[in-house]
């Protein structure tokens, strides 16, 4: 694609309409595996000129998230392949002709029992018992420091904390149960920050931050959104929302199914029901603006009334919600499918998606003038790949 096109593609994206979308916010969930759709999503809006202007993840999403924002735009998709790359799971002997599906399922075993080099790699004393003393910074069936190394090397920490593009990253302190979102703006992150985010129970050790310890965002809020609706002050926004885990899905019938969908659920994180109600809070605060826009100069001007208007806000936020499409014979392992075809596929699905959306662009048009947060929902089709 040509710069003048990369050019045009960023310029309607953000003047079309009686006024532009405002900041650019790409807001990443976490998944595991699942997480290369999300490589694909930024690759797509890479192509068309589009960069974030605040990038929100957790878990995996974190990563990703600290690749796009700790790399310059030309390296960023560069970083990205690399790091996916280096998450292959392939097994040492191939029996793709003769049992088809048998190659994934021996990555999978291959995954479980000896890590992934660049990622996580067994920690043996967590099968000693339950109760041997690992100590917190080690209780873990895995160790991630082969994370910190491979981040070390493919992120520029230094970029990050120059804020030319904001990196938020959300962790659930462990002593309190809260969420805790670090961001770039207000501290300084590096990479036990992102680290933190992604430390998953109980296969990944919790990790020390200011003398507290942080385990993965996701097993409280997976899918950080929330971020973007509580930042103060608020700004117009449009807000690409990719989710890697399906809120609907059929009923279950085999335990199989059961446990697959077991984890949608879980992980989804509520995000309808949480924007709906974002819907509802702003609506009413642009209520409020026009109610006091209807009060007599003098009136409006008054202590009373002003106080009473500032809980108003004109901002809209639309949120453009990716959800990833669901891979033949998917089953509760996919966030562990780190075979390179399930992440082939969910890369290119990730890519075509997005190109498709880019295209339709339904942030232009006209809209309610009380909206103030707009969902438009964005379902996926897997696209076939060869075996």
């Amino acid at each position: 694609m040509s710069n003048a096109k990369d050019r045009n593609s960023s310029l309607n994206l953000r003047t079309r309409g009686d006024a532009g979308p405002g900041q650019v916010v790409l807001v990443l969930q976490g998944g595991g595996a699942l997480g290369s759709y999300q490589a694909g999503v930024y690759q797509a809006l890479h192509e068309a000129g589009i960069e974030p202007d605040w990038i929100i993840g957790t878990s995996i999403g974190a990563i990703n998230a600290s690749l796009i924002a700790g790399n310059s735009p030309q390296h960023r998709l560069s970083r990205l392949r690399e790091f996916w790359k280096r998450m292959e799971q392939s097994p040492v002997w191939s029996f793709r002709d003769v049992f088809p599906g048998f190659n994934d399922k021996l990555s999978y075993w291959s995954t479980v029992t000896s890590g992934i080099p660049g990622f996580f790699r067994p920690n043996p004393l967590a099968h000693a018992g339950d109760s041997y003393p690992l100590g917190a910074d080690k209780a873990g069936y895995y160790s991630t420091a082969p994370l910190e190394r491979t981040l070390a090397e493919l992120v520029d920490f230094d970029l990050v904390n120059n804020c030319s593009l904001r990196l938020t990253v959300g962790a659930a302190h462990v002593r309190t149960s809260q969420m805790r979102y670090f961001d770039s703006r207000d501290i300084r992150l590096g990479v036990r920050h992102i680290m933190a985010s992604g430390a998953l129970p109980p296969a990944f050790p919790a990790v020390r931050i200011d003398g507290e310890f942080y385990w993965d965002g996701g097993i409280l809020s997976n899918t950080p959104t929330e971020a973007v609706f509580d930042d103060n002050p608020r700004r117009d926004s449009l807000i690409f929302a990719v989710h890697l885990w399906n809120p609907h899905g059929a009923e279950p019938t085999t335990m199989a199914e059961v446990l697959n969908r077991h984890k949608d659920v879980q992980y989804s994180s509520r995000i309808l029901s949480h924007v709906a109600r974002q819907q509802q809070a702003h609506r009413l605060r642009h209520v409020i603006n026009e109610l006091v826009a209807r009060l007599p100069e003098a009136e409006r001007n008054s202590e009373a009334v002003r106080e009473l208007a500032s809980y108003g806000c004109p901002t809209r936020m639309h949120v453009v919600r990716l959800l990833a499409p669901q891979l033949d014979h998917e089953t509760h392992t996919k966030d562990i499918d780190f075979s390179p075809s399930g992440i082939m596929k969910r890369w290119d699905a990730g890519y075509t998606h997005t190109k498709a959306v880019l295209q339709r662009a339904p942030w232009i048009g006209e809209f309610d003038p009380l909206s103030g947060v707009i969902l438009h929902e964005q379902m996926a089709t897997m696209p076939q790949a060869a075996e």
